[in-house]
C-alpha cells in the first residue's frame, strides 16, 4: 500500500559553477542588525531620533544666524520698535496726577516723591513702588495709587492726624498722632498751640499718648492753667501748672487722682494757695509741699506771733 501523505522531498542544493559544494544561507539577522532594531523599540530612542535630531538641526542653524552681531541688534531693535508702539498707543498713556485726602502741605510731598514726567505710558510705572514710596513719609498711614480712566494716576491719602505735641530729651517739637507716631516736626510751640504739650522719655508710646489723652479730657477745670504732662520713668505722668505748680500722679489709675485733686481745689481752692508740688502718688495719703516762699513767710509769721506772745 501507498502512504496517504506525500513525502516531503528536500531539493537538491544548486552547486556552485565549478563543482563546489553549496553553501546554506543563514535566514536569522545579524548581531548589529538585531541590536538596532532592539534600539528603535526602546521609546527614548524613537524620540530622540524623531525630535531630539530635528531640534537639534533648527537649534544648531538658528545659532549659526544669530552669531552674527548685526543681525542680532537688528532682531532686538524690531521688537523693541513693535513693544513701544503699542505701550504708547494712547489709551495706555497718563497725562496727570490728582491726589486726594491729602493737605496742601502733604499734597506738595507726595508729588515731589512721584518720579514720573507725565505725559508717560502706564507700562512705565510701577504702582506698589510708587504706593511704598509715598507712604513713607510721616504724614501718611496709608496711601493707595491706582490709574483711572481719562489718563490719571490717582493717589488716595490716609493722613495722619496729630493729636499731641512731644518734646523729647533734645527739646525737640514733634506732633504725633494716637499710636505715637511721628507726624511733623515742629519748630515752635506757637505753630500749633491747640495740641497739648507732653514732654520726657516714652511720652510717644501709644499707651503713654492714650493716657495723655484722657489726663487731657479729665482736666477741663485747669484748662487756663495747664501748661502740658511730663513722662516720668516712663511709668506715671507729673501735671505741670503755671506758677510752677506740680500735681504728682500716681502709675496706678492716674485720671481719678487727678479728679481728686481737681474736686479739693473746687471744694478748698487747694491749688490757689502757695503749694509747689500736690503728691497723690499714694493714692491713700496725699502729701502737700509748700513752695520755699511760703515756707519763709510761714516762719516769719510764727516768729511774730511767738514775739507778740512773750511780751
Amino acid at each position: 500500500m501507498q502512504p496517504l501523505k506525500r513525502a516531503v522531498t528536500t531539493p537538491p542544493l544548486a552547486r556552485k559553477p565549478g563543482g563546489e559544494a553549496p553553501v546554506r544561507r543563514d535566514p536569522a539577522p545579524s548581531r548589529v542588525a538585531y541590536r538596532l532594531n532592539r534600539l528603535w523599540l526602546t521609546p527614548f530612542y524613537r524620540r530622540l531620533l524623531r525630535i531630539g535630531v530635528p531640534v537639534a538641526v533648527v537649534g544648531l542653524i538658528g545659532l549659526g544666524y544669530f552669531s552674527d552681531e548685526g543681525r542680532r541688534s537688528a532682531i532686538t531693535d524690531k521688537i523693541t520698535e513693535i513693544q513701544r508702539s503699542y505701550q504708547e498707543r494712547p489709551e495706555f498713556m497718563v497725562q496727570m496726577l490728582a491726589i486726594d485726602g491729602a493737605s496742601d502741605e502733604l499734597a506738595g510731598d507726595v508729588r515731589a516723591l512721584v518720579p514720573y514726567e507725565f505725559p508717560l505710558s502706564s507700562f512705565d510705572m510701577n504702582l506698589d513702588t510708587t504706593r511704598a514710596a509715598i507712604e513713607q513719609l510721616d504724614a501718611v498711614a496709608r496711601a493707595h495709587v491706582r490709574i483711572r480712566s481719562g489718563g490719571v494716576l490717582h493717589v488716595e491719602v490716609e493722613e495722619r492726624l496729630p493729636v499731641l505735641v512731644w518734646r523729647d530729651r533734645k527739646n525737640n517739637l514733634t506732633m504725633i498722632d494716637s499710636t505715637g507716631h511721628r507726624v511733623a516736626p515742629l519748630i515752635t510751640r506757637t505753630q500749633r498751640p491747640d495740641l497739648p504739650l507732653v514732654a520726657g522719655t516714652g511720652a510717644d508710646k501709644p499707651e503713654a499718648v492714650a493716657e495723655a489723652q484722657a489726663l487731657y479730657a479729665a482736666s477741663g477745670p485747669l484748662n487756663g492753667r495747664l501748661r502740658g504732662l511730663v513722662r516720668r520713668g516712663e511709668r506715671r505722668w507729673d501735671v505741670v501748672l503755671d506758677r510752677d505748680q506740680v500735681i504728682q500722679l500716681p502709675e496706678q489709675d492716674p485720671v481719678r487722682a487727678l479728679e481728686r485733686v481737681i474736686a479739693l481745689d473746687q471744694a478748698e481752692d487747694m491749688l490757689d494757695r502757695d503749694l509747689a508740688v500736690i503728691d497723690m502718688r499714694i493714692p491713700g495719703r496725699p502729701t502737700l509741699r509748700m513752695a520755699p516762699g511760703a515756707v519763709e513767710k510761714f516762719r516769719r509769721i510764727k516768729s511774730l506771733e511767738l514775739g507778740a506772745s512773750n511780751g
